[in-house]
């Protein structure tokens, strides 16, 4: 099994709270890790009918066999449960007793908000990060393999082809995870929502344009868009406000949590296809968008990266809230550096000032180099700047 970064934090806060919660996609390791860091205490799937049948019909008995607490998988699969083991927990002062997982938001955050509010850790977990697949002997030294690949744990450690896989992850997730939070009649159009998504990637989200694109009204496709956030699909990354006299965008960017899985959205069915397609660079930026946030989330650390853009086009495509002072990454595809790539980075940094530091572009090349005030840094490296931010 490839070690998993989050280790320490999680065993930390195992230390420090009564509970603890990691969630995350679905496959993305959760049970995994949770039985590794704790294989004494009892495991329970709560997406056993009869283990959530019994969770639902009476929570106290339930949580009774497991004096010294125990993992509950899923939780999310009985929301009662939670009521019920604020009691338990308020009943113990040791802490780690029960270990939490859950792959939908939808929910299970606000009744730990209401129920277990100062009881609980709650730790992010995404499939592996470049360094986890590096360190495993798993990460394609080609840039467009890994991304077609994904990282989604399976995949590698069952040595699954990564175009069936994700395209039985993309069926069993409409199937089963939409279909638990709303009733869509037509799958069909919720997968084309889904592609359409897909086609979005990297860029600013137009609920209006989707909308039109598949017959669906703004507050549908706003719904619709909150279910791939909370099921862990997409997610929204926020503009920077700060203007510096200038008309900024306040629209967010739309990405995917796995590029593996919007490729395959996208209907891309090899990596040589990657090479010559249209959205190689947004689904690039992708990538490293995701591992940045991997770094923070496998220390246990929230988001701190935003976009800018103003209204001429002048954009960074991210910036990470250092304190009082900000840090600027570019981000180019490409693997040979050419001036072009950093006069957007130099324009902002004219206009941020003292507000800026460590300015960064990472590329699809792979040398480490110095431009400027600028450093190029070569996209295997780029789970080390991640760890920094």
């Amino acid at each position: 099994m490839i070690k998993r970064q989050i280790e320490p934090v999680l065993k930390k806060m195992a230390r420090q709270f009564k509970a603890v919660a990691i969630t995350g996609p679905r496959q993305s390791g959760k049970t995994t890790l949770a039985k590794a860091v704790f294989p004494d205490k009892p495991y329970v799937s709560l997406e056993t009918p009869d283990e959530r049948d019994r969770a639902i019909r009476d929570p106290r008995h339930f949580l009774s066999r497991f004096p010294d607490g125990c993992i509950l998988d899923e939780i999310q699969r009985a929301p009662d449960l939670f009521s019920y083991l604020q009691e338990t927990l308020d009943s113990n002062p040791d802490a780690g007793r029960f270990i939490l997982t859950g792959s939908q938001q939808f929910g299970m955050m606000e009744k730990i908000s209401q129920t277990l509010a100062g009881r609980i850790g709650i730790l992010s977990l995404l499939p592996f990060s470049a360094s986890e697949l590096n360190q495993g002997g798993f990460l394609s030294e080609e840039l467009d393999t890994a991304l077609w690949q994904g990282a989604y744990p399976p995949i590698f450690d069952q040595q699954i082809d990564p175009q069936l896989w994700l395209d039985a992850y993309i069926t069993t997730y409409v199937e089963r995870d939409v279909r638990q939070i709303i009733n869509v009649k037509d799958t069909a159009v919720f997968q084309r929502f889904l592609s359409l998504c897909a086609g979005n990637t990297g860029g600013l989200f137009n609920a209006s344009r989707i909308g039109n694109d598949c017959g669906l009204n703004h507050g549908t496709i706003s719904n619709w868009l909150s279910i791939l956030e909370a099921s862990y699909i997409a997610f929204r990354l926020p503009p920077h406000y700060r203007n510096y006299r200038k008309r900024v965008v306040k629209t967010p960017k739309l990405y995917f949590w796995d590029t593996g899985l919007v490729i395959r959205l996208l209907g891309i069915e090899s990596s040589a296809q990657l090479k010559t397609h249209p959205l190689r660079g947004n689904l690039f930026e992708n990538w490293v968008v995701v591992e940045l946030l991997k770094g923070r989330f496998n220390r246990g650390k929230k988001s701190n990266l935003f976009f800018w853009r103003n209204n001429t086009g002048l954009e960074v495509d991210v910036i990470a809230e250092q304190a009082d002072k900000l840090q600027p990454i570019e981000i180019k595809s490409g693997a040979t550096l050419t001036s072009d790539w950093y006069k957007a980075i130099n324009q902002w940094l004219s206009l941020a000032g003292d507000d800026a530091v460590s300015p960064s572009l990472i590329y699809g090349g792979d040398t480490l180099w110095k431009e400027g005030f600028v450093t190029s840094i070569p996209w295997q490296q780029t789970s080390e700047l991640a760890n920094e931010i």
